[in-house]
């Protein structure tokens, strides 16, 4: 970028608004500071771009010239920064969201739907994603993610959380004999019990259920035998009578008033698990950024 870029936009102010004077208000600067940078200006090209009388400026043939050019690059200048400041003042453009399954369809896709029906020149694109946060393999603005990041240079902002139900189909339970009261007692009966986790679980599954009502805790270790890479291929599993596993209470409630799935220790969830919207653009997101944090987030609490 050339140096000098600063001096040529002050030498169009000063032409267009007829004086040094003039330019150093229109500016907020002292006249020394604008007479500073038009000498400099003139010093480095090696020519004189304006005659200065005691009552007026006039411009040189080659200084026309000059500021033809320099009034074109001022007012891309102006442009970009008007264009940039409006992206801060309403949504538009390009917005890249990555999220796991479980949580596309009852809250990103709706919070996302509603927000561009608001601002339809905001152009949302939805990412699945189960596994890990990584934003520069994705691409995206924002991932959603359950649990905080261990270690990251992200920046991180709590929208809520979720708990979750260890269940089964009805026809599981029935088979395999699981008696709460039973596996209150001794949860290690579990062991002959199938999980169908999700990749990222791993197959070693250690989780501690907690009740709702009392202080009481049941610690669940089992081993995964199925495996899929969402939520729903997860739970379309598990109704099918391929063993339990541990969902959304939220997704948990709907299939469990239709009969299809029921938890395995009722009156046990999970304990909350926090949920972030996570991004990488320091202590300044971008106003789409934000506002799509803010509608996930509220489309979230609507629903746990």
């Amino acid at each position: 970028m050339n140096k000098f870029m600063r001096h040529m936009i002050i030498f169009t102010k000063i032409v267009e608004t007829g004086s040094i004077t003039a330019a150093a208000r229109d500016l907020g600067v002292g006249k020394s500071v604008i007479s500073q940078h038009l000498k400099a200006l003139e010093e480095e090209l090696e020519v004189l771009l304006l005659r200065r009388s005691t009552r007026q400026l006039l411009l040189t043939p080659i200084g026309a010239e000059f500021f033809e050019r320099c009034k074109r690059i001022s007012a891309l200048v102006d442009e970009a920064w008007d264009v940039a400041r409006v992206s801060q003042i309403e949504p538009k453009g390009s917005v890249k969201i990555s999220s796991p399954h479980a949580l596309i369809e009852p809250v990103v896709s709706p919070a996302i739907g509603h927000l561009v029906s608001i601002y339809p020149d905001l152009v949302p694109t939805i990412l699945a994603n189960d596994g890990s946060v990584d934003l520069f393999e994705t691409g995206a603005d924002i991932a959603i993610h359950l649990g905080g990041l261990p270690s990251s240079d992200y920046k991180q902002r709590r929208i809520g959380s979720l708990k979750k139900v260890l269940c089964a189909s009805p026809t599981y339970i029935q088979n395999h004999d699981l008696n709460i009261t039973q596996l209150i007692k001794n949860p290690s009966l579990l062991h002959k019990c199938d999980y169908v986790a999700n990749i990222w679980e791993g197959k070693s599954i250690h989780y501690t259920l907690e009740h709702s009502s009392s202080s009481h805790s049941i610690d669940v270790s089992m081993k995964a035998s199925r495996f899929n890479d969402s939520v729903h291929s997860v739970i379309a599993m598990v109704k099918a009578g391929a063993g339990m596993a541990l969902i959304p209470e939220f997704m948990f409630e709907n299939f469990q008033r239709k009969g299809e799935l029921e938890n395995v220790y009722p009156g046990y969830t999970l304990s909350a698990v926090p949920v972030y919207a996570v991004h990488n653009y320091g202590s300044t997101p971008p106003l789409n950024t934000t506002i799509c944090t803010d509608f996930i987030e509220r489309q979230l609490r609507k629903i746990t």
